[in-house]
């Protein structure tokens, strides 16, 4: 009887405590988004892979898939949707070929890896995992990291692979405006973009991956943040996880995903504050469009940006979800 009572008693307690939180948050990109620009078709489109990919990625979490792995796996939804400029779907460099970047990090030890300019990978982010895992490197570029791809026995594409109508389009768009500028110029459709994913897990560790196709008309071997550890991509378990999307060039030169994790580390800011003050605030006053999605240890999310929208979605430690594209 009393071993009886014990193992009731036992088995009331382990229903009793609460699951370990979990979060998650991803965009899709951010730049300029509006209700006339994006047909109601369109959008809903959106807003549904959006939807499927944040609810995927939670119910992962909180089966206790590793957060890792289970940003990996979100990517490549995104990576794997046309919508988006990541994998297949990925916009055009000046030549006309596609060179896509990816990162990953993990808070609890501060590994990452991450992959430039590659043209045949079919996941890119599965590649920065690897670098991450089964490398003494954190950044490996172009057809170096292609050849250490084929060691690890991932899937190769050829480069038309991640080409569709929408983004062929939209660079010969690019190039009739060209003719006779200086400088570049671009429509609605042709601004950075990327996709990312920031997680909580149940061990109570943070993780943050990014990958990305660029921008529409790149040259000369571009990169831009997305595969920069402190630009595009950051995680500490000791303040928080970062994915970034916008103009590259200025999230290099301030450090954007990192800076967002010291001001929560070292100034004790919320990770909604420090979010707002870097992006809000700092880039907005250097003249440069993005945002970002960011998350801490507790399961709070910040999703913030300055341009007219971002595609994004998230599940906090509380259970809240939002699926959102505008400034709503």
């Amino acid at each position: 009887m009393r071993c009886l009572t014990l193992c009731l008693l036992l088995a009331c307690a382990a229903l009793s405590v609460e699951a370990a939180p979990v979060a998650i948050a991803i965009h899709g990109g951010a730049g300029t988004i509006t209700r006339t620009q994006l047909e109601p078709q369109l959008e809903a489109q959106y807003r549904e892979v959006l939807d499927h990919a944040v609810s995927y990625g939670h119910a992962q979490l909180q089966l206790g898939v590793s957060g890792e792995d289970v940003v990996v796996a979100v990517v490549q939804l995104l990576e794997d949707s046309p919508l988006f400029n990541a994998g297949r779907g990925a916009v055009m460099t000046w030549e006309g070929r596609h060179e896509l970047d990816a990162s990953i990090m993990r808070g609890g030890d501060l590994r990452a890896g991450a992959v430039a300019s590659v043209t045949t990978i079919k996941s890119p982010i599965a590649a920065a995992q690897a670098v991450m895992n089964q490398s003494v490197h954190v950044l490996l570029s172009s057809t170096g990291a292609e050849q250490f791809a084929r060691s690890q026995g991932l899937e190769m594409v050829e480069n038309e692979y991640f080409s569709t109508a929408r983004r062929r389009e939209a660079w010969k768009r690019f190039h009739e405006r060209q003719q006779g500028q200086t400088q570049f110029t671009r429509d609605a459709n042709e601004k950075m973009g990327t996709v990312g994913v920031v997680v909580l897990d149940t061990e109570g560790h943070v993780y943050a991956g990014t990958s990305t196709g660029g921008m529409t008309g790149k040259r000369w071997g571009r990169i831009g943040d997305s595969p920069i550890i402190g630009a595009g991509t950051y995680a500490n378990d000791h303040s928080c996880a970062v994915s970034a999307t916008g103009h590259g060039e200025f999230f290099i030169r301030y450090g954007v995903a990192r800076d967002i994790c010291a001001r929560v580390q070292y100034l004790g800011l919320s990770v909604l504050e420090s979010a707002e003050q870097v992006v809000n605030q700092d880039l907005s006053e250097a003249g440069a469009d993005g945002g970002v999605i960011a998350l801490d240890p507790e399961g709070h999310v910040a999703m913030v940006f300055n341009t007219e929208g971002m595609y994004r979605a998230s599940i906090d430690a509380s259970g809240n979800k939002i699926v959102a594209i505008y400034k709503e």
